[in-house]
């Protein structure tokens, strides 16, 4: 049976029938029972080309070496608890793939928080390897996972933008044995469903929770998120009558509740509806001064100064006295009409009535001034804030910088950047994006991203799109890769506008099979595309009908 002079456990013994057996799942099966974790070690290393050539070959591979090299692992652990023998296991396991690495026992010296850091991103790669439902649910089982809702939570969060295996994990992980959902779940994952638009599957999640558990699991931020997605994606019907909904889950219907339906509808441009709900709802929700700022602001941010006027009228005609709120968002509404001259007689008159603007009014006086160009003007103001006790915050320094890199004051700019870490005013995400959007060169962008992490900002989704949409317009492939690894790494997608930057991207430089590639894996993500993206996917078909001479080169590292 075997080769001459071959020891059946050798390593030459696995590499003579690895290259003359084409069964090579039913070699492993028989082989890798016997073996022990040095030499699993050591197989791992020779053909590490081959276990990592493909996601599916590893976890063939794992499923195999897994359970053998835990009970090795136990068995060790039992005869041996000193340092040596701790020490022997971890250089074990860091030899094997990220993928197979085996989930360390509870009495690990390793942090609690790295650990479930290391169980999701497995849980992460199961999830994108295995495509059938059976046997990606073997292959969770194999895990041993112990489940926590700060696991299940970071599963979650690396699949904000890819609803299917966020609720497929989801399901599997409720019909777990000693393990029920928490609210940070439940608020996690209808998060992702309205962001994702699956109103009903949204829907039938909050309702399907038990009767008994609603109090305790329902709570006001799981009734902002309904409130804020079903807005966000048009079902004003749907938002109030799931604001009507909150008695069933334990919770009251007070005016604090309605300012924050108002405030919903209002930010997503249903001022139209919020106004009339608002006078017609006086008696259940008497109105104060911050309902009516909600109304006014909802007329702010629908453009409409005629609208804001009559309002800003009627709350002065009510007896009810505004407040640093109502003034400042009639002078932002002022001063995004292009009426700065009554923005900022307005705004002196703050000091005249002895009611002096905040430092909120004062940036939107300081940007509209630096909008039409009035950039001395706006200096003045930024130093009469720090000798009025006014201290400038974030957005004050975010409107200058943004300003001076539109006209390419760089240094003005980064010297304004400097300041802010100078003076304890940490800067965030928008103001790297200013410097972002005024680079020219790819080699730019790395040093950038590390001062983010340095300052401790976070990157956003919307920073990732960003640079990955400079990066397509540099035509740097590299780049690209990069960026969609570390997003996907972070959780923060690649989302519909990632596939929808790199889908024109690629049109652009008449790379169309490329582009119909990433457009269907869009679609089987259940992502649904703009309609300028499905008519470009449309004549992209026709053109490839019509021609087959595509470019050779490929954004194929993008899955990698």
């Amino acid at each position: 049976m075997f080769p001459r002079g071959r020891n059946p456990l050798s390593p030459a013994y696995f590499i003579y029938y690895h290259k003359r057996l084409t069964n090579r799942d039913h070699l492993l099966e028989r082989i890798f029972p016997g073996l022990i974790p040095n030499f699993i070690s050591y197989i791992h290393r020779r053909f590490r080309h081959n276990c990592t050539r493909s996601s599916k070959e590893c976890y063939k591979l794992q499923n195999i070496i897994f359970p053998n090299y835990v009970s090795y692992q136990n068995l060790c652990t039992e005869r041996n608890s000193n340092a040596q023998t701790q020490s022997y296991s971890a250089n074990v396991d860091s030899s094997l793939p990220a993928a197979c690495q085996p989930i360390p026992s509870s009495d690990s010296s390793v942090p609690s928080g790295d650990l479930t850091s290391k169980d999701a991103a497995m849980i992460q790669n199961l999830l994108k390897v295995h495509q059938d439902t059976a046997e990606l649910e073997s292959a969770l089982a194999q895990c041993g996972l112990f489940l926590t809702e700060d696991l299940v939570l970071q599963v979650l969060c690396r699949h904000r933008s890819d609803w299917k295996p966020a609720l497929f994990f989801f399901n599997w992980a409720s019909g777990q044995q000693g393990y029920s959902h928490g609210t940070r779940a439940y608020n996690e994952m209808l998060d992702i469903l309205g962001k994702m638009k699956r109103f009903t599957l949204m829907t039938q999640l909050i309702d399907e929770i038990p009767r008994e558990k609603r109090r305790s699991l329902v709570n006001e931020s799981t009734f902002s998120i309904l409130l804020n997605r079903y807005a966000g994606g048009r079902k004003v019907e749907e938002a109030i009558a799931m604001f009507y909904k909150r008695k069933d889950f334990g919770l009251k219907l007070d005016t604090f509740a309605f300012q924050t339906l108002l405030m919903v509808l209002c930010r997503y441009k249903q001022v139209e509806i919020a106004e009339p709900l608002f006078l017609a709802k006086q008696e259940e929700f008497p109105p104060d001064i911050k309902s009516r700022n909600i109304i006014l602001n909802g007329w702010c941010v629908l453009g409409s100064l005629r609208e804001a006027k009559r309002f800003w009228n009627d709350i002065i005609t009510s007896g009810c006295k505004p407040d640093l709120f109502t003034y400042g968002i009639f002078i932002n509404s002022l001063t995004k009409a292009g009426k700065l001259a009554t923005a900022v007689k307005l705004f002196t008159s703050m000091w005249e009535k002895d009611c002096p603007p905040d430092v909120a009014i004062c940036n939107c006086i300081i940007d509209g001034l630096c909008f039409k160009k009035k950039i001395p003007d706006a200096l003045r103001i930024f130093g009469e804030m720090n000798e009025r006790g006014c201290l400038p915050d974030v957005a004050t320094y975010n409107s200058l910088i943004k300003h001076m890199c539109k006209i390419r004051r760089l240094e003005e700019a980064y010297d304004f950047l400097d300041e802010m870490e100078r003076k304890g005013c940490p800067p965030n995400a928008r103001t790297y994006t200013y410097f972002l959007k005024s680079m020219k060169k790819p080699e730019e962008v790395p040093g950038l991203m590390e001062r983010m992490r340095q300052t401790g900002c976070r990157i956003t989704d919307d920073t990732y799109n960003l640079i990955l949409k400079l990066f397509m317009s540099w035509d740097n492939p590299e780049g690209v890769r990069s960026i969609w690894v570390e997003m996907e790494k972070n959780g923060m997608g690649p989302d519909q506008r990632s596939y929808t930057i790199v889908i024109h991207g690629l049109y652009d430089k008449e790379r169309t099979d490329e582009a119909l590639h990433y457009f269907s894996e869009m679609i089987s993500k259940g992502m649904i595309p703009e309609p300028r993206t499905n008519l470009l996917a449309k004549a992209m078909e026709t053109k490839r009908g019509g021609n087959n001479n595509t470019s050779t080169r490929s954004l194929a590292f993008v899955k990698t």
